[in-house]
């Protein structure tokens, strides 16, 4: 079985790049399940109703988000969908899931976001705590378990990596939209990549207009972000799991 996770969509771009070549991606890499971020869908900061019904017209499985996920107010009219997931250690009574359990080639996949503590600026519950809590409580229940960890500092994640090693299916870090060549199988059998990239305008600051973000770092007066035009990447990853024992056999980078 094929799960493909697909890097922070940026903006509009970002959609369109993956309206572009989710179809020929799925049927080259032989995709049963898809996970995309989308907390930058809305022009770089949260998730619009419009952003969320095209997301999910690309047969999308799952669609997780961020620190982001409050960005438009629009989200409180579909944050019970189960399609959608927001970081599931956000305080108690937070509206929304964490998690959510899904069935796709006869296989219960569990997929869970979480957000992290280091440099993201956002009062959370514990993300490993967190993670543990929800593993006891399902782990009989569920086949696979996907983590969504989206984090800032590169040794957060690879903590969690191992905190989790062989307890889930697989550990990929979102957030710093840049593309890490670490994809490894952990020793007890979990797949891990610090980050899988972000699908948006190619020549930017991590998805932002160029001059807009220099102008920041060169005065460090504020200056509004906005979204970088012209040609755009896809990153994302494809998990190759066993389906005798659902541990991940490869793990193959996508950059296009």
């Amino acid at each position: 079985m094929k799960i493909l996770a697909v890097g922070d969509l940026i903006g509009s771009s970002g959609i369109k790049e993956l309206k572009k070549r989710i179809t020929s991606i799925k049927q080259k890499e032989e995709i049963d399940f898809v996970i995309v971020n989308g907390e930058n869908s809305a022009e770089g900061m949260g998730i619009t109703t419009q952003n969320f019904n095209d997301i999910l017209a690309l047969n999308v499985d799952v669609i997780t988000m961020g620190n982001h996920t409050w960005g438009k107010k629009d989200i409180f009219k579909f944050i019970d969908h189960p399609q959608l997931i927001r970081p599931a250690n956000y305080p108690k009574g937070v509206v929304g899931k964490g998690y959510n359990i899904y069935e796709c080639q006869n296989k219960k996949i569990a997929v869970i976001n979480l957000i992290g503590r280091v440099d993201i600026n956002i009062l959370t519950e514990n993300p490993f705590l967190k993670a543990k809590e929800i593993i006891e409580e399902i782990h009989n229940k569920v086949d696979m378990i996907f983590v969504d960890f989206h984090a800032e500092a590169t040794a957060e994640k690879i903590a969690m990596g191992y905190y989790l090693d062989g307890t889930v299916t697989a550990v990929f870090g979102t957030h710093t939209h840049v593309q890490t060549a670490d994809e490894k199988i952990l020793p007890k059998g979990t797949g891990y990549i610090t980050d899988i990239g972000m699908t948006g305008p190619k020549h930017s600051v991590i998805g932002m207009d160029i001059e807009a973000s220099l102008k920041r770092f060169e005065t460090t007066l504020p200056e509004r972000y906005k979204i970088a035009t012209g040609e755009c990447i896809f990153n994302g990853v494809v998990f190759n799991v066993d389906d005798t024992n659902n541990k991940v056999k490869s793990i193959k980078r996508l950059y296009l």
